[in-house]
């Protein structure tokens, strides 16, 4: 879970570069993902020992691709285009918390005072971060903001919903049957939304730099991110799985100061101390297993 959330929060400065020449739009870059990893995924495939999968689990891996990538990306997308990145990035930190809270309601996992405090502590540092780097992009709303922020707190939901519903799901298959029927659904369920936009890019017009993004983006930020992440999510307890997600906003801020976009002062350091000792405290909460009966 901390190698797939670094590489996604190397993903939000390689993705401008992509889209800073206005060549591609973010659902160009998004179909491009989902269709690239769907090939990778079933390519992979052909070198292992085939797998049947049951036609009712094939409706689960539908729910479960229509939950991790057709609503999750494609609820932030629509919606990070309707409000501001600040909004955006503030209601992201809000993830951690519905996994507690669904984890509780479908897996009986218990609500204790250190995940409680780890949450805190995560949003906390994650919050320090975003609004230290972010205030002027914050400042500025865009077309219908609550339409936007509700989009994206829905792509914080169905990720959540996803990590909680199907724990224990994706250990009956292996990480390839899972990932090459999910990214199947997934492109046929996007492509309608977005055949327009892929027929008139330019596909000639993107330069070596271009190019080299949209292959870090599809190899690394989505094959290699969403096979790791199912490591993560058999491993690992919903709520722990989602705490990772503030690993982003520290990635990404390492990378801005690294660049010299950024810089590095006390309350970044604060930060980045809250949201590592948020994932300790919720790491170390007792899973229900632990709980006296």
């Amino acid at each position: 879970m901390l190698a797939a959330n670094t590489i996604w929060g190397l993903m939000s400065p390689i993705a401008k570069i992509v889209m800073a020449g206005g060549v591609v739009t973010p659902l160009v870059v998004t179909d491009l993902r989902i269709f690239g990893a769907m090939v990778m995924f079933w390519v992979v495939s052909f070198f292992m020992k085939h797998e049947h999968v049951a036609s009712a689990d094939m409706v689960r891996l539908f729910g479960a691709s229509l939950l991790a990538i057709v609503l999750n990306q494609g609820s932030f997308i629509f919606g990070v285009s309707l409000t501001s990145p600040g909004d955006a990035s503030i209601i992201t930190t809000s993830m951690p918390l519905w996994a507690m809270v669904l984890a509780a309601f479908f897996l009986k996992e218990p609500v204790t005072g250190k995940k409680v405090m780890g949450i805190a502590a995560g949003a906390c540092g994650a919050l320090l971060l975003i609004l230290g780097s972010s205030q002027q992009a914050a400042a500025h709303g865009g077309e219908n903001h609550i339409l936007g922020d509700l989009l994206v707190l829905m792509a914080q939901l169905s990720y959540a919903l996803y990590l909680v519903l199907f724990k224990n799901f994706v250990g009956k298959y292996s990480l390839v049957t899972i990932m090459k029927w999910m990214f199947t659904y997934a492109f046929v369920c996007l492509l309608p939304f977005s055949y327009r936009d892929l027929m008139a890019t330019d596909w000639l017009a993107l330069d070596g730099a271009a190019i080299l993004s949209l292959c870090y983006i599809v190899a690394f930020a989505t094959f290699l991110s969403y096979l790791l992440i199912v490591v993560g999510q058999k491993s690992l307890r919903p709520t722990v799985a989602g705490m990772y997600n503030y690993v982003q906003p520290v990635v990404a801020c390492a990378v801005a100061i690294a660049l010299g976009l950024d810089s590095f002062n006390v309350v970044k350091g604060v930060a980045v101390v809250l949201i590592f000792a948020g994932v300790y405290l919720v790491t170390m909460s007792k899973s229900r297993a632990e709980m006296p009966e």
